[in-house]
Parts: structure tokens; C-alpha cells; sequence
């Protein structure tokens, strides 16, 4: 695998598809790996050259310092690092969850380096500060396994929460390194984008899973309303749309990129 300055700061990545393509970037929900959007990038590679990455503090990434947590600048910050790195100008971006407020953030700072925008199961503001923090210090002092055990509830349907795809992801989740989970906890405790989204001017995609009850249905609305012509769509799905709906996103996807 890539990785883009070996170190603390490392950012590991996979890169594929034609190298004269428009560039797509795939960004994971928290306590995930870029191994979450294999369905996608196997479509969307044919036609796009498709970067997937490991956010930092999980999968093969660094953790950098996470003693007193990440902030959404540096998560968009990483972004930026990469594609900086790999001499890329402008991209699409899609985010997923953690990965689709990094793409809020980076629509609001650095509109210049994207093309266009997806925002799936995600909001400008997720959760309470309260409820952050309080994971957060559950897991660097207990680790992962709590978290890990409720995850299908919180993730997906209960007619899909069985399926063997959902045990690969809630491995994945498991090993992610405890220090890394709660530093993007406070990330995410501490970022509240919705007084900025009026800044984002690049075209955007708001993708919202029906039964989500991490980022719901109101929240894509409310984006919708705060970002001049963004799109919204509904899947038949909970969180992890792209993964629960694989066919729909993907269609979904490709047809706001072309």
C-alpha cells in the first residue's frame, strides 16, 4: 500500500484507474478504512482515476499526536497533503459520514481543489459535543470492543446487519487503534460547519440513508437548504449507505459525476 510521508503523519492510500482521468476521492466514516468503498471503486475506476485513503488515526494511516485530539481542519488538512503530494489539482470528493464533514470542510476552505462534492450520511453538525467526548474517553480508557459490539445496530438495517460484508467492517472497527477513534471523536465533538455551508459554491450531492438514525433524512435537508443548488437523495438504507444500497450509490454517483 502507498503511504505519503512515512511517519507519524503517514497517509496510506490506493490509487487506480486510467492515469489521465478525473480524479475521485473516496474519504471513510469513522472507525472504518478505505476498504469500505471497494464496491465503488471497482465500478467507478473504469472511468475515474479513483484515491482512496485511510483517515489519519486509522487502517494503515499514522496517528500523528492524538493525546488531545484531532481537529476537522487537520482531517481536511490530510486531504489537502495528499493530493498536494500526488501533484493533484482538483478533484471530486466523496465523503461518507466523518469522511463527508472533511468534504463539508473542504468545500467551505479550499472550493478551488474540487471539481465536485458528495456528502453522504453526514451532516454540518453530528451529534453533541457531550457525546463525543464521552465515547471518546470510553474507548482510550476501555478500547474498541463496546463501541465495535453495538456498531450493526447503529450502521445498518436489521434485515441487513447479518450479512457477512457487515462482520468484515465491524473487524475492521475493532482493530481500529483505540487512540486514533477518540482523537476523531473530539474531531467531531468540536466541528459545527452550518454557519459556513453558505460558502461551499461547488456543485454538491447530499446522499441520506432513509433509516439512518446517526445522520437523518432533516439533516441532508438542512444542508440542502444552506448550500446554493445542492442535490439531495434518499436511499433505502441506514448509515453506511454506500455499503447497505452498494447498487443505488453507485448509480447515484457515477450519474452526478458524468
Amino acid at each position: 500500500m502507498p503511504i505519503l510521508e512515512p511517519g507519524p503523519q503517514q497517509i496510506a492510500y490506493s490509487l487506480e484507474g486510467p492515469v489521465d482521468a478525473p480524479v475521485l476521492v473516496l474519504s471513510n466514516s469513522l472507525g472504518t478504512t478505505m476498504a469500505m468503498w471497494h464496491a465503488q471503486a471497482k465500478v467507478l475506476a473504469r472511468r475515474y482515476r479513483v484515491l482512496r485513503y485511510d483517515t489519519r488515526g486509522h487502517g494503515a494511516s499514522g496517528q500523528g499526536d492524538a493525546s488531545s485530539g484531532y481537529t476537522l481542519d487537520q482531517l481536511g488538512g490530510d486531504v489537502l497533503r495528499l493530493l498536494d503530494g500526488l501533484g493533484i489539482g482538483r478533484a471530486n470528493f466523496c465523503g461518507i459520514s466523518m469522511g463527508g464533514l472533511t468534504g463539508l470542510w473542504l468545500g467551505v476552505h479550499a472550493g478551488d481543489r474540487l471539481e465536485r462534492l458528495v456528502v453522504a450520511n453526514s451532516a454540518a453538525r453530528i451529534g453533541t459535543a457531550a457525546g463525543w467526548i464521552e465515547r471518546a474517553a470510553h474507548v482510550a480508557t476501555s478500547g474498541m470492543d463496546v463501541v465495535a459490539d453495538g456498531a450493526r445496530g447503529r450502521w445498518f438495517t436489521e434485515a441487513f446487519a447479518q450479512r457477512a460484508v457487515v462482520d468484515s467492517l465491524v473487524d475492521d472497527l475493532r482493530r481500529t487503534p483505540p487512540a486514533g477513534y477518540a482523537a476523531c471523536c473530539r474531531a467531531l465533538g468540536a466541528a459545527d460547519l452550518r454557519d459556513q455551508l453558505h460558502a461551499i459554491a461547488v456543485p454538491t450531492l447530499l446522499v441520506a440513508g432513509r433509516y439512518d438514525p446517526v445522520t437523518t433524512v432533516d439533516d441532508a435537508v438542512s444542508m440542502r437548504e444552506r448550500i446554493a443548488g445542492a442535490r439531495c437523495v434518499t436511499l433505502d438504507a441506514s448509515h453506511l449507505s454506500n455499503v447497505e444500497a452498494e447498487q443505488a450509490f453507485t448509480d447515484q454517483l457515477h450519474a452526478f459525476l458524468a
